[in-house]
């Protein structure tokens, strides 16, 4: 018994009936308040009626994203490797350092 009441499903269903029940006894003291004039109109840096929109670049950006995740990823698979098998990790290693370096080849 003890086995089936902490398995994943039985506990993702307790937590999720749990939380809704707690959410709709918790909303009779939430504030019903009218929504402003100004609650669906566009808002950007504090202040309203933006003309000029600055949309950032973040294209330089994205090589460094890509090397952090592959790093991450990397050292997860590395550190959890099994002992028996001491080649996968220098694979994975390998792939690794390739991709790095095919993120900054220009």
């Amino acid at each position: 018994m003890e086995k089936i009441f902490f398995s994943p499903p039985v506990l993702f269903a307790l937590m999720f009936f749990s939380v809704a029940g707690l959410s709709k006894w918790l909303s009779k003291y939430a504030t019903k308040k009218q929504s402003s004039k100004y609650s669906l109109d566009p808002y950007a840096c504090g202040q309203r009626d933006v003309e000029n929109y600055v949309n950032p670049d973040y294209s330089q950006y994205y090589p460094y994203a890509f090397i952090f995740t592959v790093v991450h990823i990397l050292i997860l698979v590395v550190a959890t490797a099994p002992a028996d098998a001491p080649a996968l990790p220098i694979l994975y290693i390998a792939a690794g350092i390739l991709a790095v370096l095919i993120a900054f080849k220009r």
